[in-house]
């Protein structure tokens, strides 16, 4: 069975500035320079080119995303760091209370 890596977002990212966006490169240079970039990075990124979506898109798309241990480590340490509760993260990320819930028990 194949391993499958992770899609090289930066020069997605890059090429997506330099065609369509070039207004917003300083913008989004930073992150751009990262050597990784993990999905809250990604999601940052994806609000500062194409920024914000409506509602309903938004319910659809945590659905067809995947989250790495260290990216769920990420989510739960800005819990704590920003004092949020459950309710409070799931709708920052965009995800299910349930959802953060169940990583709490698992990675916590």
């Amino acid at each position: 069975m194949q391993k499958y890596s992770q899609p090289n977002y930066q020069r997605i990212y890059s090429d997506i500035i330099i065609r369509s966006f070039p207004h917003k490169r300083k913008e989004c240079e930073k992150l751009l320079r990262k050597q990784y970039l993990s999905v809250i990075d990604i999601l940052e990124l994806n609000k500062k080119i194409f920024g914000t979506i409506d509602k309903e898109k938004e319910k659809q798309n945590p659905r067809h995303r995947s989250y790495s241990k260290s990216d769920i480590v990420k989510i739960l340490n800005y819990q704590k760091t920003h004092n949020m509760n459950n309710s409070q993260i799931a709708k920052h990320f965009g995800l299910s209370k349930n959802t953060i819930t169940k990583w709490r028990r698992i990675f916590l």
